[in-house]
């Protein structure tokens, strides 16, 4: 074992009758709320993310493929499904590719008025997204030859229209001078949070709009593309892009609803704020801790350097002896911090106004690599501020030292 590391060792075993005792242990708890603020910061944040990017790509996928005059209107222009990528998309990171199609209309019942977006949709589609937010009922039930008529409805708009799964829901829709009514059967209600989307949109069978249209069986609105990796969303739009006809636009959920996403891109810079103060708070402890540990052993130090030992390796004394502290207060707060992300992950105590933050409990999701990265940079942090207070040993000299009191 190196002198340095031995003699660092030491210092931390003397008994507790020392005055530099109470402000080590300031010290670790101050790396301990650092670190562990970070880490739910970051896992909340994430999650946070997370939990509504999944909820906007339930409505409409990650990647979708329409023609160029649909923009963002809910009126387009048909598409065949005679396409070479359907049904089968062979890329990288995609998951599935289903069709659908939209069309705007009105309901009304029991002297209320709605205005809403029917997205209509074929026996291809995945209904993960819905079935998990389902309240009450069940999905569509598709039939071969003829249109199904039940609908899902949020739980909003079943509130607003007095409505109940089972019960008859008239919609009507105007097609040029004339307006056309269907009477759709609520299925089911589903409750996403997000009230723009769940006011907005009910779910049907794609055939009911082919029909309204006046479309082929073969004609849709367009395609839904659902990957597997949303970090690889530019990536994979790109391939998609390539493998369509020229006459098909592609477009992203970022690019449809950039409002949603660039709200969720400013949270990152409170996360980051948190970041630099929590750093600079147990820098600035560590700091503190290291001269109080210097002009504690300032005769140690004199004492060392009579014997011959140079500024270098007592300044690794002090090191080592600082960084024993650091890494005392970074295992603790990892305990803390994902015992109490897990207990959240999985218990859901922190409950959530739904209206105002679109969930009912807070979303944690606590990731290796964000542990390994916030665990390294205050560790580097850290060490880093420690070496300026050391170079005070190369200020103090033996006889000094010895005489100091």
């Amino acid at each position: 074992m190196k002198t340095t590391l031995f003699i660092a060792r030491r210092i931390l075993k003397k008994d507790s009758f020392n005055y530099s005792r109470p402000l080590i242990r300031i010290a670790i708890l101050s790396i301990v709320l650092g670190l562990s603020v970070m880490i739910l910061s970051v896992a909340i944040l994430t999650g946070f993310q997370n939990e509504i990017s999944s909820k906007v790509t339930g409505f409409g996928a990650h990647i979708r493929i329409s023609p160029f005059d649909s923009n963002r209107s809910y009126e387009t222009s048909p598409v065949s499904t005679r396409q070479d990528f359907y049904p089968q998309l062979d890329i990288p990171h995609v998951r599935h590719i289903q069709v659908f199609a939209t069309k705007a209309g009105i309901v009304k019942d029991k002297g209320t008025i709605q205005g809403v977006v029917l997205k209509g949709v074929d026996n291809d589609y995945r209904w993960d997204f819905f079935s998990d937010k389902l309240v009450a009922g069940d999905i569509i039930s598709f039939k071969e030859e003829q249109a199904s008529m039940e609908i899902l409805i949020s739980k909003n708009m079943a509130d607003l229209m007095q409505v109940i799964v089972g019960d008859k829901l008239r919609t009507y829709f105007i097609m040029g001078d004339h307006q056309r009514g269907r009477p759709f059967v609520v299925s089911g209600i589903f409750d996403t949070g997000l009230s723009d989307f769940d006011n907005r949109f009910i779910i049907g069978d794609i055939k009911n709009i082919q029909r309204l249209n006046g479309w082929e069986p073969h004609e849709v609105g367009g395609f839904e593309v659902m990957i597997d990796d949303f970090s690889k969303l530019e990536e994979v739009k790109a391939e998609v892009y390539n493998k369509v006809p020229f006459n098909l636009n592609v477009n992203d959920i970022k690019s449809l609803h950039p409002e949603i996403f660039d709200w969720l891109k400013l949270q990152d810079m409170n996360v980051i704020i948190i970041l630099i103060i929590m750093v600079l708070v147990a820098s600035v402890t560590m700091i503190s801790t290291l001269l109080i540990l210097i002009l504690e052993r300032t005769n140690m130090i004199g004492i060392l350097k009579a014997l011959g030992m140079s500024n270098t390796s007592i300044r690794d004394i002090f090191l080592y002896n600082a960084s024993f502290v650091v890494l005392r207060g970074l295992a603790a707060g990892n305990i803390l911090a994902v015992s109490l992300a897990l207990i959240q992950k999985h218990f859901a105590i922190i409950k959530l106004d739904q209206e105002s933050y679109f969930m009912t409990h807070v979303p944690v999701n606590l990731q290796i690599t964000d542990l390994l990265w916030i665990n390294a940079g205050t560790l580097i942090v850290c060490f880093l501020m420690m070496i300026i207070p050391s170079y005070i040993i190369t200020r103090i000299t033996p006889v000094k030292a010895i005489r100091f009191e």
